[in-house]
């Protein structure tokens, strides 16, 4: 990671320390600083978009409780883009072109992420997605950050971690072959693991619509492979493992942070789903001051506990406060030249940025124990 050049500004605030470079005063014409969102509040991804507004609603709240930044209450505006590139498309025009929006949040899911940040490339509006994983996202436009590690990288983690921790030689590979997301953590972790030494004994594809995958699995079983690697959202998930125990697959299965929720939803039937892995951004057993007070705030809120969604969407709206806040600045060059030297305590580490705009923090690796989310282990982070 490139050394940055920092300028030397001490700040004390509730909501941590940044230190930026490039900064310019803010405009005082607006009576707030509006700051717009587009998160799946509808559609088939609405666990995840619901999970990750609700994480930057908390943060906006918090600042405005406190007196807001520059003096000015912080306007959160939120639109619901379905999971629909076209409906995202229209939400992102609707908030720049009408709603004057100086910065923006989201989106959850890759596909809305990547059709969003193109436009805010062309309209240079600083923009940080809290979940779009897709390895090219930030490439797009040197105003684009994101607060999530990317694809590649959690393959790779789950290779290191099946090789060393779980001692796999072999691994099938499920793979959801409409889906940038599961194609990515697929292809890096059969790169790494086979570096490793590891061999895979199958793959197997299915597609977005599937619901039946018991012909396919009969493949898997046969493989016999030490772990099945399942990168996918987790409402897909617990089908297919359901149905890859009930033929008898015993292998242990693991998977990227597109697992968060599955335990929630085979609820009914947790024994499909128990002894399984996958990475994640944070864990609630996390004791850090400010992972205990997010949860707390979060519960206090919205009656539920936050998910790592929630958590990323609370750090990335700090994060785009937070270079408004020490630039003294709603000029977009200046937002995006504070963001990229952010140096910041958060829900899901430290986080800092490389110069793909691609953070570096540490990762949980969690284990599915009586049903629960537990941590097993923090890796160092991804660099």
């Amino acid at each position: 990671m490139k050394t940055r050049k920092l300028l030397a500004i001490a700040l004390v605030a509730m909501m941590g320390t940044l230190s930026f470079v490039g900064c310019q005063k803010a405009d005082a014409s607006s009576d707030t600083i509006k700051i717009g969102g587009s998160f799946d509040l509808t559609g088939e991804a609405a666990q995840y978009g619901i999970a990750t507004s609700n994480g930057v609603k908390l943060a906006i709240d918090e600042y405005n409780a406190n007196g807001g930044v520059l003096g000015k209450q912080i306007e959160f505006i939120l639109e619901d883009n379905k999971a629909s590139q076209v409906d995202a498309t229209n939400a992102f025009k609707k908030l720049v072109d009408n709603n004057k929006v100086i910065g923006f949040i989201g989106s959850d899911i890759s596909s809305t992420t990547e059709t969003i940040a193109n436009l805010a490339a062309e309209k240079n509006i600083p923009m940080i997605t809290p979940t779009g994983t897709k390895l090219g996202i930030t490439t797009i436009g040197p105003n684009i950050f994101r607060a999530c590690y990317v694809d590649p990288a959690q393959g790779e983690l789950l290779a290191k971690f099946a090789t060393e921790d779980l001692k796999a030689q072999t691994a099938a590979i499920m793979i959801n072959s409409e889906q940038d997301y599961s194609t990515g953590i697929a292809e890096a972790f059969e790169a790494a693991f086979t570096a490793e030494g590891g061999t895979v004994v199958e793959k197997v594809n299915y597609g977005k619509n599937d619901v039946d995958f018991k012909p396919i699995l009969a493949n898997i079983k046969n493989a016999n492979a030490d772990v099945v690697v399942i990168p996918d959202y987790y409402e897909t998930i617990a089908t297919l493992i359901t149905q890859a125990r009930e033929i008898g697959i015993t292998s242990t299965c693991i998977g990227g942070d597109g697992w968060d929720g599955v335990t929630e939803k085979t609820v009914n039937n947790p024994e499909v789903v128990e002894g399984s892995y996958f990475v994640n951004h944070y864990t609630v057993e996390d004791d850090a001051v400010i992972v205990q007070d997010f949860i707390s705030n979060y519960k206090a809120t919205y009656d539920a506990e936050p998910n790592a969604f929630a958590a990323l969407g609370y750090d990335a709206a700090k994060i785009l406060i937070e270079a408004i806040k020490t630039c003294e600045s709603t000029e977009a060059d200046a937002i995006t030249a504070a963001m990229q030297n952010t140096s910041l305590d958060c829900v899901t580490g430290h986080i800092t940025f490389d110069e793909n705009r691609n953070p570096v923090k540490s990762v949980s690796v969690i284990e599915i124990k009586e049903g629960q989310n537990t941590l097993y282990k923090k890796l160092d982070a991804v660099k």
